[in-house]
């Protein structure tokens, strides 16, 4: 398949392209509702846009050239409406709204297209709203869900009833940093490396490849296992892993924050002259305020995922020491951290199985009580003394 189409975009998911493509050039293929879950890195969000792209692409197959295409992919086309949660879920308000958008007759495209991002996070009033929509939907509206494999309950079993489900699954490593080298330039060297390393996340694999800062937080994160030996040092793990989040939200949100406001007060006239100007001023600055919130609302998500993904790299950790533990005779081994084989050697012969799996099972508990809204750096200390000795 040419690189030059849309479905290039998806890596080592040669199944899913399969489904959708067929779903763009025949209509029994065709549903109204698509639910795409898979693991985390796996590419969901990037399959729901690119399959949004070859429903609005004017040749009709996602040639990855046309302007229906191209704005689709950059998010800019009028009839693609993507919904990112910049909170911790997506209000019944906010999908009303999107609903009576999505009601709408196709302007510029083939489809009025809706992305759901994280439909794990929609409220109860949300997912009544979408569900009414999705019960009735408008002849040319498609709405494209996407949620994690390891929680699809989270998504309303009404909801998950009337969409056709797409599964995507782990991109293997070769995949992975084929498309670091061909399509982002990486260095063969590193890109072997950081897909050997990032999980199946391709996103990550980019970023600790390209991002020194982030390959010294991921090493920092790894060295907390075998430096955990005393009370102190679980503390110590703790500042360790919250800064290290803190600081990954701070250089995401600052300038991105900055020119939202900027945008926003110019838009609303609050820096011209003349006749008016002062309740343009008032204006302005209570739509900035609303704007802070919500910037507020996303760096906590941003922060939250940060570390989530720091908890991953935790646990991939115990769970390379168990299986190393159970397979030492062996030659050939898969490990989450292949280049920190050494130190998970000497964890597995210092640790009895029992006490790698309580602390895997601790880093696990702490994602969890994250997850339901318990204070991050309660849970990471709480999860830190567990993992002492």
């Amino acid at each position: 398949m040419s690189t030059r189409t849309v479905w290039s975009q998806l890596v080592g998911q040669e199944p899913a392209i399969e489904t959708l493509s067929a779903a763009t050039v025949r209509s029994e293929a065709m549903t109204h509702a698509w639910l795409f879950t898979g693991p985390p890195g796996s590419g969901r969000s990037v399959a729901a846009r690119t399959f949004a792209a070859a429903l609005q692409c004017s040749e009709g197959s996602g040639c990855g050239q046309c302007s229906g295409c191209t704005t689709a992919l950059a998010g800019t086309h009028a009839d693609v409406h993507p919904v990112v949660p910049e909170g911790l879920s997506i209000s019944v308000a906010e999908m009303r709204s999107l609903v009576q958008t999505a009601a709408r007759q196709p302007t510029t495209g083939r489809w009025q297209i809706v992305i759901i991002s994280d439909a794990d996070r929609l409220t109860e009033g949300a997912s009544n709203a979408l569900l009414k929509a999705i019960e009735e939907p408008p002849a040319r509206t498609v709405f494209l869900l996407c949620a994690p494999s390891d929680h699809p309950e989270d998504v309303s079993v009404t909801i998950r009833s009337r969409c056709r489900l797409v599964a995507l699954r782990t991109p293997p490593p070769s995949a992975i940093a084929r498309v670091l080298v061909e399509r982002d330039g990486v260095d063969a060297g590193d890109a072997e490396w950081a897909a050997s390393v990032c999980g199946g996340h391709v996103g990550r694999a980019r970023r600790l490849a390209t991002d020194p800062t982030a390959r010294e937080r991921r090493a920092e994160v790894l060295r907390i296992p075998t430096n955990t030996r005393r009370l102190t040092d679980a503390f110590d793990c703790a500042d360790v892993l919250i800064r290290a989040a803190e600081a990954d939200a701070d250089e995401e949100s600052k300038a991105r924050d900055d020119s939202e406001k900027e945008e926003l007060r110019t838009a609303m006239g609050a820096d011209g002259t003349g006749k008016g100007t002062a309740a343009a001023k008032r204006s302005a600055d209570a739509a900035v305020k609303q704007l802070e919130k919500r910037q507020k609302m996303r760096a906590t998500r941003t922060q939250r995922d940060t570390l989530d993904l720091a908890l991953v790299d935790l646990a991939g950790f115990y769970r390379d020491v168990l299986v190393v533990a159970a397979g030492q005779g062996e030659r050939e081994l898969t490990l989450n951290h292949p280049d920190h084989a050494e130190h998970i050697r000497d964890a597995a012969r210092r640790w009895e199985p029992e006490a790698a799996l309580r602390r895997l099972e601790a880093v696990l508990a702490c994602r969890d009580a994250i997850r339901w809204n318990v204070k991050p750096r309660i849970a990471v200390e709480s999860m830190a003394a567990a993992l002492v000795g």
